[in-house]
């Protein structure tokens, strides 16, 4: 369903019985809720599922930008007082988990626990050109040139020549992203800079990284494990930034048992 949030069309889908504790399972970069098709059954048992596509992907709206990490967690906000929700369990990847760090900050009334995947608290300086770049071949070209190189840095080797199903649905929705939903929050994620407000967080926090994650690898994970005192890491082995497509079975592990503890 669409809903009005932040003068903004969001689209987002439930799962579970209604009554259920409620977990929110937020995207990557350029990619929409179909990237958590193998975690909602193992979800649904116990949890109701909040699926939602971020500002400028999938079936929500994609104004033209830049947007910014405060505007991305506003949208959140506005979407869980339109639907009348006031807690849940966030799980965020990548961007999703960048998100999740400006909630944790920003409204941690709002959140029961906070699960971090294949994500980081900071974007150095010297690593910004690479987001410029990123934003000017998409606004010249679209997202079919950025494809290949991102399916590579998102997959382990042996994962993307299997050219499964699940990898088939990832790339059809990069392709499918929007380049204004793309370039704004390429714009946003540029500015992160998260690290040293890390230790504000109070809440349970989990967090879960691919081993062989090259965007956001497992240091960045331990950076931001540091800062936040009581939580956790779980490393996934044979899996790169999208471990949770690459593998669901020890990525679903990993987060039920962290949702059982809380």
């Amino acid at each position: 369903m669409r809903i009005l949030a932040n003068d903004l069309h969001v689209n987002c889908q439930f799962s579970g019985p209604d009554q259920a504790p409620l977990v929110v399972l937020s995207h990557s970069l350029a990619s929409s809720g179909v990237m958590w098709e193998q975690q909602v059954p193992a979800l649904v048992d116990g949890y109701r599922v909040l699926r939602y596509d971020t500002r400028g992907h999938g079936g929500s709206d994609a104004p033209a930008g830049p947007y910014t990490l405060d505007e991305l967690g506003d949208d959140v906000i506005a979407m869980l007082d339109t639907l009348e929700i006031e807690r849940v369990h966030w799980v965020g990847l990548s961007m999703g988990g960048i998100v999740g760090q400006n909630l944790a900050i920003r409204f941690p009334q709002r959140l029961v626990s906070l699960v971090l995947c294949d994500t980081t608290s900071r974007v150095p300086e010297q690593a910004r050109p690479v987001w410029d770049e990123r934003i000017a071949i998409a606004e010249k070209s679209g997202m079919q040139p950025l494809c290949a190189d991102t399916m590579e840095r998102w997959f382990t080797p042996s994962f993307v020549v299997t050219d499964s199903p699940e990898l088939q649905t990832i790339r059809e929705q990069f392709l499918y992203t929007p380049t204004s939903g793309y370039v704004g929050c390429c714009q946003a994620i540029r500015e992160l800079d998260y690290t040293d407000r890390l230790s504000e967080i109070a809440l349970p926090v989990q967090l879960i990284v691919g081993a062989d994650d090259p965007t956001t690898p497992p240091d960045a994970s331990r950076v931001i494990q540091q800062q936040i005192q009581g939580s956790s890491l779980t490393v996934i082995e044979d899996g790169s930034h999208l471990c949770n497509v690459e593998q669901p079975e020890a990525f679903n592990r990993a987060l039920l048992e962290f949702l059982e503890s809380v």
